[in-house]
C-alpha cells in the first residue's frame, strides 16, 4: 500500500474514532475511494495498528483523569474514582459479551458492504438528531448547560454500554451512539463524551487482542498472501497519523458535546449514508 494511501487512511480513523460519524463505516468507504485491497491478515493488521494508535491518543488527551483514575481504583476503597473505574467495567460487560461471542456472526450477517455502511449512517444521523433536540429546554427554547443533569448511574453505564456493543455493525458510530444514549437519558454533557472516550479504551484493546488471536491462529492462511500488499512504512504512516489526529479530534470532540454541537454530525452522517447507498 502506497504512503499516501496510508496517510488518509490513518487520518480517517483518527478523525472518524472520536467524531460521531463512524470509523468502520469510513474506513470502508475511503477504502473503496482509494482502490486499497489488502489481503484479510494485513488488512487486519493495518487496522489494530490504527485502532491501537486511537487508544493511545485517548490515554495522553485523557492522561491527567486516567492516571487519577487508575490510583483510586487499585486503593479499592469505594473512593469516587474506584466507583467511576466500576462504572466503566459495567459499560463494558455488553460490548464484552457480544465482542467474544457474537462479533464474526454479526460479520458474516451484514457483511462490509457500503449498503449496511449507509444504512448504519443513516441510523447515527438519527441517534444523533435526537440527542440534540432532546438538549433543548422545552421552556426557554435554548439548549441545556452542559453541567445540568443527573450523574451518569450505574443502569445508565450498562444501558450506554448497550449502545456501545450495537455498535459493532460498520457505519454505527460508536462515539455517536454512546454520547447521544447519555444524552437522551439526561445525563451531564459534560460527563457523557469523557466517560464515553474512557470506557471505549478496554473494548478496542480488547478487540485488537482478539484480532490478533485470529492472526497467530490463521498463519498459513496469511503465509499464502503476498508479502507487497503493505510495508513497514505504510504501518508506521498509518499509526502516526491515527495517533495524531486523533489527539486533536478527541479534544475537540470534548468541546463540542459540551456546547451541543451534535446537529451538523447527524447531517453529514445522513448525506453521507445516502451517499453510501446510492454508490
Amino acid at each position: 500500500m502506497e504512503l499516501w494511501k496510508a496517510l488518509i487512511l490513518g487520518i480517517v480513523q483518527g478523525a472518524s474514532e472520536y467524531l460521531p460519524i463512524s470509523s468502520s463505516g469510513h474506513l470502508a468507504i475511503f477504502r473503496e475511494i482509494l482502490g486499497v485491497d489488502l489481503p484479510a491478515s494485513q488488512e487486519l493488521q493495518f487496522d489494530v495498528m490504527v485502532h491501537f494508535a486511537t487508544v493511545l491518543s485517548t490515554v495522553v488527551i485523557l492522561w491527567p483523569m486516567f492516571r487519577k483514575l487508575c490510583a483510586g481504583f487499585f486503593r479499592f476503597n469505594g473512593n469516587p474514582d474506584f466507583i467511576y473505574v466500576c462504572k466503566v467495567l459495567v459499560s463494558c460487560i455488553p460490548v464484552g459479551i457480544v465482542g467474544v461471542f457474537f462479533k464474526d456472526y454479526v460479520e458474516d450477517i451484514f457483511g462490509q458492504g457500503l449498503g449496511v455502511v449507509g444504512c448504519c449512517l443513516i441510523v447515527t444521523a438519527l441517534l444523533l438528531a435526537f440527542a440534540y433536540y432532546s438538549g433543548f429546554d422545552r421552556r426557554t427554547g435554548r439548549p441545556v448547560p452542559a453541567d445540568k443533569g443527573r450523574t451518569i448511574g450505574w443502569g445508565d453505564a450498562f444501558i450506554i454500554g448497550c449502545a456501545q456493543a450495537v455498535a459493532v455493525l460498520p457505519g454505527l458510530s460508536r462515539s455517536g451512539s454512546t454520547i447521544a444514549t447519555g444524552i437522551l437519558l439526561g445525563d451531564k454533557r459534560g460527563q457523557v463524551a469523557t466517560f464515553s472516550f474512557i470506557m471505549v479504551i478496554l473494548p478496542i484493546v480488547g478487540e485488537s487482542l482478539l484480532d490478533l488471536a485470529k492472526m497467530i491462529s490463521t498463519p498459513a492462511a496469511a503465509a499464502a498472501e503476498p508479502t507487497s500488499a503493505i510495508g513497514a512504512g505504510a504501518m508506521l504512516t498509518g499509526f502516526a497519523a491515527a495517533f495524531l489526529v486523533g489527539c486533536a479530534a478527541c479534544k475537540w470532540m470534548i468541546e463540542l458535546v459540551k456546547r451541543g454541537k451534535l446537529i451538523w454530525f447527524a447531517v453529514y452522517c445522513a448525506a453521507a449514508g445516502l451517499l453510501c447507498l446510492l454508490w
